[in-house]
């Protein structure tokens, strides 16, 4: 999936996380994470936002990620629609979605 614009899914609410997702000129995938739990769950919280973005085929993109406590499922799910705002996509692929969890 190709990211074409900036775009951003989630809240600074407690037990969320706002991913913004952000083209990028070169290939591959960079995370910025800012977390009050980072020495504890950043390797985690890092782990499912690019095994998310490698689902979805992203190549290329800056991610900056706040975390308030979110749960793998709520990130996940944050990553999900960031990437298909910022590639412009509005159709999701769902049971390609649901075969991530198999």
């Amino acid at each position: 999936m190709d990211i074409k614009q900036t775009a951003v899914a989630g809240s600074l609410e407690s037990s969320d996380i706002m991913v913004t997702v952000n083209p990028s000129d070169v290939q591959g995938i960079t995370v910025q994470l800012e977390s009050s739990v980072e020495k504890q769950f950043g390797q985690q919280i890092r782990k499912v936002i690019e095994e998310t973005l490698k689902h979805l085929g992203v190549k290329a993109a800056s991610v900056e990620a706040v975390d308030k406590g979110a749960l793998d499922c709520t990130i996940k799910a944050r990553t999900i629609t960031a990437v298909h705002r910022a590639a412009q996509v509005e159709v999701y692929d769902w049971k390609e979605i649901d075969s991530w969890n198999a």
